[in-house]
């Protein structure tokens, strides 16, 4: 058994020799810096700005930050802001961040011929979140096509909406910039004053298509892929499990916000029945990861406000263009309760059972985002001139990269900028990824050492 271990160990480190000297975690992380970094620099150029002075570093560092992360928080109105330049970078920074660079990497590998080495398939198999290097390329290639023949459609949708509304040529354009936004859940936009879509509250066909491209960007791509050969076949378990969770927040979501703020004249009281449902339908898909707002935040109940934290939390599904915890790490911790309910030593969902380790996985991200969250709330409760219901909904669709908020983000001071810079950050990595990344390499403990077993009392 010994030789065995030695073996296996041995075949690990030629294989930590081959990736080089950083670790993918710490790869993934750093790529992230540096194309942060790239942003900030080209928004800070005269010509990235409507006036002509170029974005002060911090603004700029923050809008940089928030497009790669498809966040979509923003301390200066992107449709006024700043220049055709200055948004063509923002779009660029957002189709980076939603994909990963590594997918674009890989892109300009396949149209110069060249072979994709292990190290990047390495790579590709941690930004796309998978178990194993078998057909990450292949998969990496159907990311690729899906991504730009969806936002297309999305585009050309948009497009022949607004074309009678702007002329084609900027509806062109906005319908290229909003598609994009939309699909990689960013939610940034180009319609002034902070309003985001709340000028298309009732407008189906506006609606409909960026439901529609945040759901589809939400759901990830190994889920799309696996829809796109189904023909009949059953799905992985993976698969059932977001498009069941999805359905259900999605569902509940509407449900709620449509019972809650039916008579609320600053959300849907006034609106006619179709614009209700649209807007709440809305509402309840956006809340998930997206950003965008056919309604303003602020005039929410408390309630639905409530709600909007826990579809923030929760966020889209795992490989997605997305954040938040993920749908699969909330139904994995829903098992996990569920079977402690009913005495089960095992987790099982749908007749199969979840390995401890991922349940145990999940319940470290769960953790670790909540403290993630509640922290940097802490931070924003000294540092802001506002109440706590808005700094945690600040915090929350930070670590979420959500980019809904209450009003405050334009009002944030220098420190608040730099720690909600920071959520996005890890809200996109991911907590697990930068704790890896920032992690020193240590030996792994032998497997023949185990410590006794000692009871606590918990509950």
């Amino acid at each position: 058994m010994d030789r065995i271990n030695i073996e296996s160990d041995n075949r690990n480190k030629r294989l930590e020799m081959k990736r080089g000297l950083f670790t993918p975690a710490q790869v993934l992380a750093l790529g992230f810096v540096v194309f942060i970094v790239l942003g900030t620099i080209l928004l800070t150029l005269p010509f990235a700005t409507a006036d002509g002075k170029g974005t002060p570093f911090l603004n700029a560092l923050f809008t940089a930050t928030s497009a790669l992360c498809v966040t979509g928080l923003v301390v200066v109105d992107t449709g006024t802001y700043f220049s055709f330049f200055g948004q063509l970078v923002i779009l660029f920074l957002i189709e980076v961040g939603g994909l990963g660079f590594m997918t674009f990497a890989t892109l300009f590998a396949i149209i110069l011929g060249r072979k994709i080495t292990l190290k990047e398939r390495i790579l590709l198999q941690e930004a796309l979140n998978q178990v194993s290097l078998d057909g990450i390329v292949r998969l990496t290639k159907y990311v690729l096509k899906v991504t730009f023949v969806i936002q297309g459609l999305g585009a050309a949708v948009l497009t022949l909406r607004w074309a009678g509304q702007m002329g084609w040529g900027r509806a062109l354009y906005y319908g290229i910039f909003h598609a994009i936004s939309a699909f990689n859940n960013a939610g940034f936009d180009l319609f002034g004053s902070f309003r985001s879509l709340t000028g298309f509250t009732g407008d189906v066909i506006t609606n409909l298509t960026v439901i529609i491209l945040i759901i589809v960007g939400g759901l990830g791509f190994v889920v799309l892929s696996e829809l796109y050969v189904f023909r009949g076949k059953k799905l992985h378990l993976h698969s059932q499990l977001v498009l069941i969770s999805s359905v259900v927040l999605i569902l509940a979501g509407f449900v709620i916000i449509f019972v809650a703020e039916y008579g609320n004249p600053k959300t849907l009281g006034g609106l006619e029945p179709l614009s209700k449902f649209l807007a709440a339908l809305f509402q309840a898909v956006t809340t998930r990861t997206a950003g965008f707002s056919t309604l303003p935040v602020g005039g929410f109940r408390d309630t639905t406000l409530l709600l909007f934290l826990i579809l923030m939390f929760i966020g889209a599904s795992p490989g997605s263009t997305g954040g938040g915890i993920k749908t699969t790490t909330f139904v994995a911790l829903a098992a996990a309760v569920i079977n402690t309910y009913k005495g089960s030593s095992e987790y099982t969902v749908r007749e199969r059972t979840i390995p401890r380790d991922i349940v145990e996985k999940a319940m470290t991200i769960a953790l670790s985002g909540l403290l993630l969250v509640l922290t940097v709330t802490a931070f924003l409760t000294v540092t802001e001139e506002a109440d706590f219901l808005t700094l945690l909904f600040e915090a929350t669709s930070a670590f979420g990269t959500v980019g809904l908020s209450m009003g405050i983000t334009p009002e944030l001071t220098s420190f608040g900028k730099l720690v909600i810079a920071f959520t996005m950050y890890t809200g996109r990595i991911g907590p697990l990824t930068l704790a890896f990344a920032l992690a020193q390499k240590r030996k792994a403990v032998q497997p023949h050492l185990k410590y006794p077993e000692e009871k606590i009392l918990i509950g």
